[in-house]
């Protein structure tokens, strides 16, 4: 059913061609509103664009019956705005039409397809959910693959302070000598590790997330020889005896510096640990310069960490390392990288000098070996996550099937619709 108004007040009747409502301004028709299956098309006005319009004509009353606005008021004045107004812009005529504060309801004959409706939305809800499912489940076996990696750990941070300083670690790590530092681990390989192993150092309950010591560091300062005096976000440790300290700022002046040695029990080979490569290409091209030499470092009243080689800072990848901040407390750093295969039983012996400060903090040293896989190194958790959540998902996407297809949701009733309860539109 169609109805076309005209500007000049002429109703040109109704046709079955459709549930639309036409306005016609100088010959030509625009589609005011539309129906589809039967239901309500809302539009909307308001009062500025009402004061805009300049349409000619009006519609009578018989023309309003089949329309349902929101309220009376916003019937009655669009009613008044749309009488004796010249001709104006058809688009102007469209755009009005098209926000109308109400509803205009055409009484389509046809019928909505509630159970259609209703149908396609309880699959959609059950195909999500099993879609995010099986989605998951590839990824675990990918993450799964992580169990294939070989790890060693060995907290060593305790059992390398000698017996008689254990109730005084602070005072132990401190007192500056470094015969005492030595220790001596033995670890056992588990199952063959192909190289190249990485060896790692762990430390815990250690905030380099902290803001304070996250911003004390200079980047202009690590990048140009010529910025060796910008020292303005290091402090406490920007400067010694009026000079500037190269690198500056907490996050170098407490470098780790644990070392580590390692050889084996058959004819005490001796494990070489490459220390190339093991910072990210894009800091050493391009966050520390080749032209940029440490100077009065670790030279103040409180020694933090390591010191540093006359090497530029380019070259020295264990301070790269370093100043990439950890999000976590808990945190690994790529110390070295054995390249060179070790077999299941092999037993290897660390020498190691135990020289960095976490007694204070209450932190915790771990020594790590580690081979990887294609996806990278070992993390069980991710892999148990997903298994998780994708196996929870699949079984309730099951479920809400089965309840669907065993008790379906009933339908309401539609002859409580508007179009049904009044077909004719009186």
């Amino acid at each position: 059913m169609s109805k076309t108004i005209y500007a000049n007040g002429d109703y040109s009747g109704e046709s079955n061609e459709g549930s639309i409502v036409k306005v016609e301004v100088s010959g030509q028709s625009y589609d005011a509103s539309r129906s589809i299956n039967g239901s309500e098309q809302i539009l909307k006005a308001n009062e500025t664009d009402f004061e805009k319009a300049d349409l000619e004509g009006s519609i009578s009353d018989e023309e309003t019956d089949d329309m349902i606005f929101g309220s009376s008021e916003v019937a009655k004045h669009f009613i008044v705005k749309m009488e004796g107004k010249p001709g104006v812009d058809p688009s102007l005529v469209l755009k009005l039409s098209q926000e109308i504060d109400g509803q205009i309801d055409t009484f389509s004959n046809e019928e909505a397809n509630t159970n259609e409706v209703s149908l396609c939305y309880g699959v959609a809800s059950e195909a999500e959910i099993l879609n995010l499912g099986v989605s998951n489940l590839p990824i675990t076996v990918s993450l799964l693959a992580s169990r294939d990696v070989v790890e060693i750990v060995d907290r060593y941070d305790v059992e390398c302070v000698p017996q008689n300083s254990r109730n005084d670690k602070v005072g132990y790590i401190t007192n500056g000598n470094q015969d005492d530092k030595i220790c001596v681990r033995s670890l056992t390989v588990p199952k063959k590790m192909n190289q190249p192993i990485y060896v790692y150092y762990q430390l815990e309950n250690f905030y380099q997330n902290h803001r304070r010591y996250v911003k004390s560091r200079s980047d202009q300062q690590l990048k140009s020889k010529n910025k060796f005096d910008d020292t303005g976000s290091c402090d406490p440790e920007d400067k010694v005896n009026g000079k500037p300290i190269v690198p500056c700022g907490l996050i170098a002046w407490s470098l780790f510096n644990d070392t580590y040695s390692f050889s084996t029990n058959k004819g005490n080979k001796s494990l070489v640990v490459n220390k190339k490569g093991i910072a990210w290409k894009s800091d050493r091209d391009h966050k520390f310069g080749k032209d940029v030499f440490p100077s009065n470092f670790q030279s103040g009243p409180l020694i933090g960490g390591g010191n540093l080689t006359n090497v530029s800072l380019s070259e020295q990848e264990d301070l790269i390392v370093w100043m990439r901040t950890a999000a976590l407390p808990t945190f690994r750093k790529l110390y070295g990288k054995i390249e060179a295969d070790l077999v299941a039983g092999e037993v290897i012996n660390v020498t190691l000098e135990n020289n960095y400060n976490t007694y204070s903090f209450d932190g915790k040293k771990k020594l790590v070996l580690s081979t990887t896989s294609w996806i990278g190194g070992k993390n069980d958790f991710l892999g148990i996550a997903y298994l998780t959540v994708g196996g929870l998902c699949f079984f309730l996407a099951l479920a809400f099937m089965i309840v669907y297809l065993v008790k379906p949701r009933q339908l309401g009733d539609p002859t409580y619709l508007s179009w049904n309860r009044n077909p004719g539109g009186n």
